[in-house]
């Protein structure tokens, strides 16, 4: 982790460094004063898009009030604020979290809460309050302005050091994807080594590994199931036009959070390079160990 960071920081400091040999030394206060916009703009758009793809509800304390007394005496033992608790219908079952360590949210979703047992899914809000205790979110949404803030300087570079045609648009284009590509492939590197350091506090929370190894698995099945019922309803519906269009959006609704989610459908090899999770199998096995 501490490698994968210095690398990152590395990058943010030699792009720093070339947008100040590109454009002088007056560049610097404007860089630093853009970045911290940047990734600021990033994690609030980010954290409203997110609850917003899932259409994400208050979860009723009366309703689930035995959720809300775990997660109570969870943050109580690790001196953690509160998050909010929020329900929503994703088509399969899922859970992620947002926010930051004073103002988070825990997103559960309702085929989750009808899948799982009660010490499996305190295992999985475990798992999602640890993002939260760790400062996971914050520590992506940085590694994702390292990312996009590396890009745009490769990208101005090109374009005001060549002609500044068209023929310089598209390189820079092209350009600021590649170099984007590369640093992002050590951001998703720290993503999963956070799920493997979620899941070990969610076992030490819960004293043991296999209520949330159980529950990674029911959960795999039930993402497996829902892709194979998708399929199938896909190739039923195709050319029906607008109700196809509708199933195939509520189809994808998890994936517009994936980054977020406890789980991930990645299983090939240049999947997993480019995955936020580790593979299922993996983090299970580390669980039982």
């Amino acid at each position: 982790m501490a490698v994968v960071g210095a690398i990152l920081a590395g990058f943010y400091l030699v792009a720093v460094a070339a947008a100040m040999v590109a454009f002088g030394q007056g560049i610097l206060p404007i860089a630093i004063v853009g970045s911290i916009v940047l990734v600021a703009a990033q994690y609030k758009i980010g954290k409203w898009a997110a609850l917003r793809s899932v259409g994400a509800e208050d979860l009723p304390e009366d309703q689930y009030s035995e959720i809300h007394q775990f997660v109570e005496r969870v943050c109580r033992e690790k001196d953690l604020k509160k998050p909010s608790l929020k329900i929503a219908s994703m088509g399969v079952p899922n859970a992620f979290a947002v926010g930051r360590r004073g103002n988070g949210t825990v997103v559960v979703s309702q085929e989750l809460i009808q899948l799982l047992n009660r010490d499996e899914l305190e295992g999985v809000i475990a798992h999602e309050l640890a993002h939260i205790d760790n400062r996971d979110v914050i520590t992506m949404q940085l590694g994702q302005g390292i990312a996009s803030i590396v890009a745009i300087v490769a990208q101005y570079i090109v374009l005001f050091t060549g002609e500044n045609d068209l023929a310089d648009f598209f390189l820079a284009v092209v350009v600021g994807n590649i170099v984007q590509f590369i640093v992002m492939l050590f951001v998703l590197a720290v993503s999963r080594y956070r799920e493997y350091v979620a899941d070990a506090d969610a076992k030490d929370v819960l004293g043991r590994g296999e209520p949330l190894a159980r529950a990674l698995e029911k959960i795999q099945q039930g993402n497996q199931q829902a892709q194979q019922t998708t399929q199938r309803a896909q190739r039923a519906q195709r050319g029906r036009g607008r109700a196809y269009e509708n199933r195939r959006r509520n189809s994808n609704v998890d994936q517009q959070v994936s980054a977020l989610c406890i789980s991930s459908s990645d299983s090939g090899f240049l999947q997993q390079i480019v995955s936020t999770h580790p593979p299922m199998e993996k983090r299970i096995r580390r669980l039982r160990s």
